[in-house]
C-alpha cells in the first residue's frame, strides 16, 4: 500500500479545505496518508469535515511557508515548515509521494535540494495538464523562468515519457510554443530548440505551435519556458471560467433559456468538466527522484483530492525509471554527437 505525504498548510483556501480533500480521497482510494502541518489545526479541520483520525497519521510541523515567502525559505529560514518536513520525509523514504498546494517556487526549490534530481536531469520541470479535449501537457508551466534550448529538449523528452506512461498516448506529438509556425520564428533559444527537437529521434516533433492553436488538437506535449508557460496556463484557466460564466448567464436569462438549459443539462456538465483544471488535480515536477505533485494554490477539496489521486497513480508506476532511461539515452546521444564532431574537426 502506497504512503502519500500531504502538506495541508499554506494554500489559499486553508487547512480545512485541504483536509476535506483528504477525506474525499480516503473514501475512494486505498492508501496510507501522512498529513504534515500544525497538529491542532489538522485535528480541528478533521473534526469539522468528519475525517476519522484513525485513517491518517499526523506529523507535526510548527512552521508554514506562505505564498509571499522567498523560495529559498524552504531551505533556510523555515526548515520547520510543513513543506520542508514533508519533503524530508519523502527523501528519507518514509513515503512514496508528496503533495502540496503551497508556494510553487519553494516547492520546486525544496524538491531540487532536498529530494534531489534524477540522474541526467539538468532542470526539472513543472508539468501542468491544460484542461481541454484531448488534454495537453504543458512544461514548463511556472518553475523555470529562464531556460536554454537543452532544457527545452529535455522537457520534450520527459513530457513524451509522461504522456505515454500516464495518459496512454502511444506516440505523443510535441510542439514548441512560439509566436509563429515558421522554423525561423522566435528568439535564439526557440530557434536552437526547434533544430534539436527536429533532430531528436525519440521526440515526435510537430513544429512550432502558436497560442491560438494550442486548443485545437495540434500537440500532446507543449514545451516552453516557465514564464510564457505560466501566462498561457493562467490565461486558459481564466478563459474557461469566463466561457462557463457567460454560458450560465445566457441560459438563465429568461424562462425559455432556462428550459433549454434543462434540456442540455448533461451536456453542459460535460463541457464544464472538460474545462475544469481541478479534474487533473495537480502538476508533477518531472525530473525529481521521487514523485512530487504541486496542487493549485486555490485548490478546493475536489481538486486537492485529484492531486492526491495523481500522486498515488504516479507512485504506482515506474515513471521515474522510464524518465531516467530516456534522459540517459539523450545524454549518450549528445556525447556521441560531440565525439563525432571532434573527430571531424581533427581530420
Amino acid at each position: 500500500m502506497k504512503r502519500i505525504i500531504i502538506d495541508v498548510m499554506g494554500s489559499d483556501k486553508g487547512t480545512e479545505e485541504l483536509v476535506r480533500g483528504v477525506r474525499l480521497t480516503t473514501e475512494e482510494m486505498d492508501a496510507e496518508y501522512i498529513l504534515v502541518g500544525d497538529r491542532t489545526a489538522i485535528e480541528e479541520a478533521a473534526k469539522a469535515c468528519e475525517l476519522p483520525l484513525d485513517r491518517v497519521e499526523i506529523v507535526h510541523a510548527s512552521g508554514v511557508i506562505t505564498m509571499e515567502d522567498d523560495p529559498l525559505s524552504v531551505m533556510r529560514t523555515k526548515m520547520d515548515s510543513s513543506m520542508s518536513v514533508g519533503l524530508k520525509l519523502l527523501a528519507e523514504g518514509k513515503g512514496d509521494a508528496f503533495v502540496s498546494a503551497g508556494n510553487t517556487g519553494a516547492l520546486f526549490t525544496g524538491a531540487n535540494l532536498i529530494v534531489r534530481k534524477i540522474k541526467g536531469a539538468r532542470r526539472p520541470a513543472l508539468a501542468a495538464m491544460l484542461p481541454m479535449q484531448p488534454p495537453v501537457l504543458l512544461l514548463d508551466s511556472g518553475a523555470n523562468v529562464s531556460v536554454t534550448s537543452d532544457y527545452l529538449e529535455q522537457f520534450a523528452v520527459m513530457g513524451s515519457v509522461y504522456m505515454k506512461k500516464m495518459m496512454g498516448v502511444e506516440n505523443p506529438r510535441v510542439g514548441l510554443l512560439n509566436n509563429g509556425s515558421e522554423e525561423h520564428k522566435g528568439t535564439e533559444i526557440q530557434i536552437e530548440a526547434y533544430q534539436k527537437l527536429k533532430q531528436n529521434p525519440e521526440v515526435n516533433f510537430v513544429g512550432n505551435v502558436e497560442g491560438n492553436r494550442v486548443m485545437f488538437d495540434t500537440c500532446d506535449v507543449l514545451v516552453t519556458d516557465g514564464f510564457a508557460g505560466n501566462i498561457l496556463l493562467k490565461t486558459m484557466e481564466g478563459m474557461g471560467k469566463l466561457m462557463l460564466k457567460t454560458m450560465k448567464k445566457m441560459f438563465f436569462a429568461n424562462f425559455k433559456t432556462k428550459l433549454a438549459a434543462l434540456m442540455v443539462k448533461s451536456s453542459l456538465k460535460d463541457v464544464k468538466k472538460n474545462f475544469d483544471a481541478g479534474e487533473f488535480g495537480g502538476a508533477p515536477i518531472l525530473g525529481i527522484a521521487r514523485p512530487v505533485i504541486k496542487g493549485h494554490g486555490s485548490s478546493d477539496a475536489k481538486a486537492f483530492k485529484n492531486a492526491i489521486r495523481q500522486a498515488i497513480t504516479y507512485s504506482e508506476t515506474d515513471l521515474t525509471g522510464d524518465l531516467t532511461d530516456a534522459l540517459s539515452r539523450l545524454s549518450a546521444r549528445k556525447k556521441a554527437e560531440k565525439a563525432a564532431a571532434a573527430d571531424g574537426q581533427a581530420e
